[in-house]
């Protein structure tokens, strides 16, 4: 069984996703930190991340690099935003993403175009979204909590640059699959979003 999760950033999509491999025994792959990895990959060997041939090179990054705790900064997540837009980048790593979705058993996997693009055979779609207000208030909060000095306005603004470059790349926009089932978590709380994440999956196996 294949469950994939899509949607915007800080939209609580990659919660959804861990709790529901957790739910279901499945592995869990979040391919958003594939391209963060690239993007910061890009940006430290001195390349340009909107430069396709910069940040194709940076696609073999060292495999210690998925645990730095840099790639979970909003620069990097700038980075990754900006080299996702390149279709060279994309087709390398889609074997990667490709291989982990259709291994035996399945998997979960929660990004911006596994629907559509990854795994568009996955059983089960979800679309997890929200307004920018409240994925800016969620982002603050997590930073906050890591010790970073950010300002909301900053993140929602951030959001937003990140929302149209994403939504309105040519290749591998994102954009809800036809037969996603939309989630809309933003006046939905942490544990009330998981179940009803979990019940629409079951649903959708049954």
């Amino acid at each position: 069984m294949i469950i994939a999760v899509d949607g915007p950033t800080a939209s609580g999509k990659g919660t959804i996703a861990k709790a529901l491999a957790a739910h279901f025994g499945l592995p869990h792959l979040d391919t958003g930190l594939l391209y963060r990895a690239v993007g910061l990959q890009c940006a430290r060997g001195g390349g340009n991340p909107d430069d396709p041939q910069d940040a194709l090179a940076a696609c073999d990054f060292p495999d210690h690099l998925i645990a730095d705790p840099e790639l979970r900064s909003e620069a990097t997540g700038g980075l990754a935003s900006r080299v996702s837009v390149h279709p060279e980048v994309r087709a390398a790593l889609y074997d990667l993403q490709r291989a982990f979705a259709t291994q035996p058993g399945g998997a979960v996997l929660d990004g911006r175009d596994i629907g559509t693009v990854i795994a568009p055979e996955a059983e089960v779609k979800l679309f997890v979204t929200a307004s920018v207000a409240a994925r800016a208030e969620r982002r603050f909060a997590e930073m906050r909590a890591a010790g970073r000095t950010v300002s909301l306005a900053e993140i929602e603004a951030d959001l937003r640059v990140r929302d149209q470059r994403d939504s309105s790349r040519a290749t591998a926009p994102l954009v809800a699959a036809p037969d996603a089932l939309v989630l809309d978590t933003s006046f939905v709380g942490r544990d009330e979003a998981i179940a009803e994440a979990i019940r629409a999956a079951e649903m959708l196996i049954a």
